[in-house]
């Protein structure tokens, strides 16, 4: 039995609803998204870089996202494919085929999940071809596992020519040959690498060609090696020839229509949209420029006569540069002004880039600190927590502003906050904000249901008491959805820490999602902290404590989590269940650089089961990050049922991407191709890290080209 896989979506009130229109813009790429739609190759029916069915070889531009659906006989296919370097890409595959009866089959309907890899081994040139390695299906169930390798060239402008050799099911029709014994059956639990049958068994040729006369249309014949052995013998797929005809039609934005003759009885088509993350819908945003930097003259450097007035100087100097910020989306907590020093302590509700913050910041002091006060020091805080403190001279402020940003980063000293925040200035405490919107809860690859979805409405308010010390909560009536008709029942060895998440959709409505009290610190140097207690999410309750090392300068952080938490009632009210679980991580985060960032989690998880989760994302300067993750526990993998342990992709969509105009509030999505038990952590929100991150000196420099924005 299968256990549906939750595709969740996170983050602010507003981020949450305006999910559809990042989305909708993730799927519709504008043309100015894609200035490299040129470059891009066409994709074939397993949303590959390919001809029809077969692939060919050559990388896609480096970053590509693309979402291909596609069509014929009895198989539909979507396909999510990233170009994860200039060489390495992969795919994540739901496919559903009809009149298909193996293990799993549901009303006439059998659904698989799997990932490939490719690597171009040899870039193209003048002389010779690209040549790729492919693994398919590599971690799966094994039906459509195969391996390969292709050359193409072009031999004239438009005309490129392919050739492979294949294995597994692209070694199945016209074999030349063998490479040893290969294992037939599917797996029953999926999910584990097939490494035992890569490149072994028969091995047969493939090609073909495609022509393109202009830029929108390419014609393409091709010779498949794939028998579609299972679906011929068991389904209701017939094959009568290796030939496969098609048509490919691409927009000017880049997405391509394709349809095709294959197999000699069945017509398929496909649609693959297209986007970048590297490229933003609207370059350089359209927000209002900021004002310039007042320079001062030299003699009013040394003027400090306002020093025998300082405190009317202060109050005036605050009241202006609040108002100032104000205007730019910024709060000013706290200004403590010295003969030769400004020290301000910022709020940054606005700017997803921080150098953008406090580049504004620091063009509103040079507009009205006295002519005296070289130094400024802007330290950004963070749910009361001083982050890093950016000292900038003046002097470099005025003489930089027409020059590159990064010569002002080299200028620019960053410290640890901790201690060089003045306190907040009264009456901005407590502070109650709220927010009523809509809220949906996305569900896939439940076999009875590929796609499931609730919708209705959320009621959030949070109460600042201190800087730090937030009381908040947040309400849930559901309009629709059909969440709660999952039926399927997978039993196992572990207690059901996830699975009985429709139980929670039927009973929860209206359900409180959450009600909490957090409390965060600085307790020393380069240390953070976070103390959570209450109702922590929509299926625990208990307490939740994390303490963070990271130092301002250092790609490296260390965490330590402990939670001790109680399941909750199904109607999500403040009723508890009997389980209660001790649960904590230990963590590494790391930025290898590049546009590359690790996490490594090793602990104990909410079935009591120990483990460790690694995940890479590939992070972009605009805040896009597409990345995967993994989770090995002491759970077998019989008891962890289908899947055999858990994984999935993550995406994070910056809503200032999507609208052209700065947020700190983005789009977050877990896409799992299973919701299991083993490996299952608590959601518990504001947790440290990514908080701190965005304010040190290895994340400010990736985004300080901002600070003259």
């Amino acid at each position: 039995m299968t256990q549906t896989g939750l595709t969740r979506y996170t983050g602010s009130w507003r981020g949450r609803a305006l999910c559809a229109a990042s989305i909708l813009a993730l799927m519709t790429a504008l043309p100015s998204t894609l200035a490299l739609a040129q470059g891009l190759p066409g994709y074939n029916l397993y949303g590959s870089p390919g001809l029809i069915d077969m692939p060919t070889a050559g990388p896609a531009p480096d970053a590509t996202l693309a979402t291909t659906v596609s069509r014929f006989g009895d198989t539909t296919r979507a396909t999510l494919n990233f170009q994860i370097t200039p060489r390495l890409s992969g795919s994540f595959r739901y496919s559903a085929i009809e009149n298909f009866p193996a293990p799993g089959n549901v009303n006439g309907r059998y659904f698989d999940r799997s990932f490939d890899l490719r690597y171009e081994l040899l870039t193209e040139t003048q002389t010779l071809p690209a040549i790729t390695v492919g693994l398919q299906d590599f971690i799966g169930t094994g039906l459509y596992g195969g391996e390969y390798l292709v050359a193409t060239k072009e031999l004239v402008p438009g005309l490129r020519v392919t050739g492979g050799l294949g294995w597994g099911r692209l070694g199945s029709y016209g074999a030349i040959g063998d490479t040893g014994d290969r294992p037939a059956e599917l797996l029953g639990q999926g999910g584990v690498p097939t490494y035992d049958r890569w490149f072994r068994g028969d091995v047969a040729p493939f090609g073909g060609v495609s022509y393109s006369p202009n830029k929108s249309l390419t014609f393409k014949l091709e010779y498949s090696s794939d028998d579609y052995v299972q679906e011929s013998t068991t389904g209701q797929f017939d094959r009568e020839s290796p030939w496969n005809y098609g048509i490919d039609y691409r927009f000017n934005n880049g997405n391509q229509l394709s349809l095709y003759h294959v197999y000699g009885t069945e017509v398929g088509a496909q649609f693959t949209l297209f986007t970048n993350p590297k490229r933003a819908q609207v370059p350089g945003g359209t927000e209002t420029a900021p004002l310039p930097v007042a320079v001062r003259s030299p003699a009013a450097v040394q003027d400090l006569g306002w020093t025998t007035d300082s405190a009317a100087t202060s109050a005036n100097a605050k009241s202006a540069l609040k108002s100032s910020l104000e205007r730019e989306g910024l709060v000013l907590e706290a200004l403590k002004l010295e003969p030769r020093r400004a020290t301000i302590r910022l709020r940054n509700p606005r700017y997803g880039a921080a150098p953008q913050a406090i580049g504004r910041t620091a063009r509103a002091m040079s507009r009205v600190l006295p002519a005296s006060v070289e130094e400024f020091v802007i330290v950004p805080v963070v749910n009361g927590m001083a982050m890093s403190a950016v000292s900038i001279q003046r002097s470099d402020l005025e003489a930089l502003e027409n020059d590159a940003a990064t010569e002002m980063l080299a200028k620019a000293r960053i410290l640890d906050g901790y201690n060089m925040a003045p306190a907040p200035e009264a009456g901005l405490y407590p502070r109650f904000t709220w927010a009523f919107n809509p809220y949906i809860a996305l569900s896939a690859f439940d076999p009875d249901n590929p796609v499931r979805a609730d919708a209705g409405v959320r009621l959030k308010a949070d109460y600042r008491v201190l800087p730090n010390l937030v009381l908040s909560g947040a309400v849930t009536k559901k309009i629709g959805g059909n969440l709660d008709d999952v039926t399927r029942n997978d039993p196992s060895g572990l207690p059901r820490v996830r699975t009985d998440y429709a139980k929670y959709s039927k009973e929860g409505d209206p359900a409180i999602e959450h009600l909490t009290l957090a409390a965060y610190g600085r307790p020393g140097k380069n240390l953070y902290s976070r103390v959570t207690l209450g109702y922590l999410e929509e299926m625990y309750a208990g307490a939740s404590g994390e303490l963070l090392w990271k130092q301002v300068g250092s790609p490296l952080a260390l965490g330590v989590e402990l939670n001790f938490v109680k399941q909750r009632d199904y109607d999500q009210m403040l009723g508890l269940r009997d389980y209660e679980v001790l649960t904590g991580h230990a963590s590494a985060y790391y930025d290898f650089g590049n546009g590359f960032h690790g996490q490594l989690d090793v602990g104990r998880y909410l079935a009591g089961d120990y483990g460790a989760t690694v995940a890479l994302d590939r992070e972009f300067a605009n805040g896009w990050r597409v990345g995967a993750f993994a989770t090995f526990t002491d759970v077998s993998y019989d008891d962890f049922g289908e899947g055999s342990f858990d994984k999935g992709i993550r995406l994070s969509i910056p809503l200032g991407w999507v609208l052209g105009q700065p947020s700190r509030q983005a789009n977050n999505a877990e896409i799992k191709s299973l919701t299991r038990d083993g490996g299952a952590r608590l959601n518990v929100d504001g947790r440290l890290y990514e908080q701190v991150r965005d304010y040190h000196r290895p994340e400010l420099a990736k985004t300080w080209g901002k600070f003259w924005r």
